[in-house]
């Protein structure tokens, strides 16, 4: 039964969204299934609730404009600059390679030409959104297949910007572009050039010091990027770019501004919020009566995306020199497609190139590789455990380009070999350093190896779960194995990981001891019940000390080692 208002309509579905979007973080699935999943059930296949598709229609063309103007903000020629060989020849190749078997499996399915051409591209790109939370939330971000997968994620995100202006280019004249049925290439190029000129004038002369007058009021500066977003979408539109485009070039012109990450960080939350009206009017316009005919195809392109799409990174990578398990964390990342994807088919939808059953089909993927890849990213260390006796073919001998290869632990002759090299992890070296102790430390993460060695202390690349990396350390003669790996807020991660540390030392023979790091009195028995001979608990250890000062029981020159003050948090 439809709502009276269109008021009553949105406060509806907002709070439909609210309830099933909590169904989903249980489930541990990103909202953008949840929110495709409210517009499946208030559309026409099951409640049949949505009438004011105008309404909807405004607010999801304005969280596309936001959405992409907050891509064009983080497009930094700094950043682009910045990116390793790795990177672009891995995201490049990924979208290629995807790019032609999809096109490929597209005609086996019996889809026309240009179906199969939209289709394929759109499986080129996996969601940058979903793959930092992940990453994030697994303290992964800054290990190296993390920033190899940022990398190519940027690479990615170009690729979508320069399909997104080919598209409007040879969408000229179609219906519904933009009311540009009589215009010509020519026009739209030249309207393209003088949007560019005015984006390049703006950003020399009047980005930096207008945002620093707007910044006095932080108000009055997101007002300004909205407004910049929707003016420049809307000019986009008249001009025959789209709207898309135009939101991108509104975030260029911002995106070498010092307040950058602020507008970023306060356009995030409305993003999502206008966002979930295309999910939701995306949602509502498949009719599952019809999906069923692309169920075959659906799952044929969801098995490719989840399946070749990692294997063609750990192809590319492995051919590179990097090691099979970095290669595999790092190609779990692309096994899902991304909502530019179902934008990118939506305007082709637009333009009369494809039809509606190709939206459908590829909203199914969607579905099916954001919800398996989440799981699969949240469990990669298990299922690279699964997996890695048939990922040999995948690694060169000597694996060069790993940073491992650089250091000097065959030589042997440590009394401590440390894994974590965060703040806590650092300390412990440091002092133990000047006791005259030997110490080994190792980290996942490329940047905190490279600051311990700027510290003097010796340091190797690597991963406590990787049974072949401990199975080669000097263990030998080492009397203590120390893990100062921090803690997943869930408590799940990285205590498996300090755990499968103290299996895998002792599957390697080691037979000194154990200590590792724990937050909580039952984080401790769980530590000590896998056999750790000493179980470290920071916060507690800080107080005794603490106190202890406090009652003048001892003096320690607390700048002993100012390095110390200087570091990030705690690495994994």
């Amino acid at each position: 039964m439809p709502l009276t208002t269109p008021f009553a309509e949105v406060a509806l579905l907002l709070v439909m969204a609210a309830g099933v979007g909590l169904i989903g973080t249980l489930a541990r699935q990103p909202l953008i299934v949840s929110f495709i999943a409210v517009g499946l059930i208030a559309g026409p296949s099951a409640l049949d609730l949505v009438r004011s598709d105008a309404q909807i229609a405004l607010l999801s063309e304005l969280g596309i404009a936001v959405l992409l103007f907050l891509v064009g903000i983080k497009l930094d020629v700094k950043l682009i600059r910045s990116l390793g060989v790795v990177s672009v020849l891995t995201g490049l190749g990924q979208v290629g390679f995807t790019a032609v078997f999809g096109y490929i499996i597209g005609l086996a399915l019996g889809l026309d030409p240009v179906t199969s051409l939209y289709v394929a591209v759109a499986l080129t790109f996996s969601s940058t959104i979903i793959i930092v939370k992940l990453l994030s939330d697994k303290r992964e971000i800054d290990a190296l297949h993390g920033q190899i997968a940022l990398g190519f994620l940027i690479v990615q995100d170009l690729v979508v910007v320069l399909a997104m202006i080919v598209l409007s280019a040879i969408g000229i004249g179609a219906p519904g572009h933009g009311g540009q049925a009589g215009g010509s290439v020519l026009t739209v190029l030249a309207s393209g050039l003088a949007l560019i000129a005015a984006v390049v004038l703006f950003v020399r002369h009047a980005a930096d010091p207008l945002t620093e007058r707007l910044a006095r009021a932080p108000e009055l500066l997101v007002i300004f990027a909205i407004a910049l977003a929707a003016m420049f979408a809307a000019i986009g539109d008249a001009v025959g770019l789209g709207k898309e485009v135009g939101g991108l070039m509104a975030g260029v012109a911002l995106a070498s501004t010092p307040y950058r990450e602020t507008i970023a960080a306060r356009l995030a939350p409305l993003r999502d919020f206008l966002l979930l009206f295309f999910f939701i009017a995306l949602g509502a316009t498949l009719d599952l009566s019809l999906l069923g005919a692309h169920l075959v195809g659906a799952m044929v392109f969801s098995l490719f995306v989840l399946i070749g799409n990692p294997l063609i990174v750990l192809a590319i990578m492995g051919a590179m020199g990097y090691r099979k398990r970095t290669g595999f964390l790092a190609g779990l990342t692309v096994a899902q497609i991304s909502e530019f994807s179902l934008i990118f088919v939506a305007m082709g939808v637009s333009l009369g190139h494809v039809s509606e059953d190709a939206l459908g089909l590829v909203t199914m993927v969607g579905l099916v590789t954001i919800a398996a890849s989440t799981y699969m990213i949240t469990w990669s260390h298990q299922l690279y455990a699964l997996v890695e006796p048939v990922l040999g073919v995948f690694e060169r001998k000597g694996t060069p380009r790993e940073p491992s290869e650089a250091g000097a632990h065959d030589t042997g002759g440590y009394d401590v070999i440390l894994f974590g090299l965060g703040r806590f992890g650092t300390a412990i070296g440091l002092r133990l350093k000047r006791r005259g102790i030997r110490v080994l430390g190792v980290d996942f993460n490329p940047q905190a190896v490279r600051r311990w060695r700027e510290l003097g202390l010796e340091a190797e690349f690597g991963d406590a779960g990787d049974p072949e990396f401990v199975a080669g350390l000097p263990l030998r003669g080492l009397d203590w194995l120390v893990s100062t790996v921090p803690i997943h807020p869930t408590g799940l991660s990285h205590e498996d990981m300090r755990r499968t540390l103290i299996q895998l030392a002792g599957a390697a023979g080691f037979t000194g001891r154990i200590a590792a790091a724990a937050h909580g009195a039952a984080d401790a028995a769980v530590l000590a019940s896998a056999g750790a001979d000493l179980v470290l608990e920071p916060f507690q250890d800080a107080a005794d000390r603490a106190v202890a000062l406090l009652c003048g029981a001892a003096e320690e020159e607390r700048t002993e080692f100012p390095e110390i003050a200087s570091e990030g948090r705690e690495t994994a």
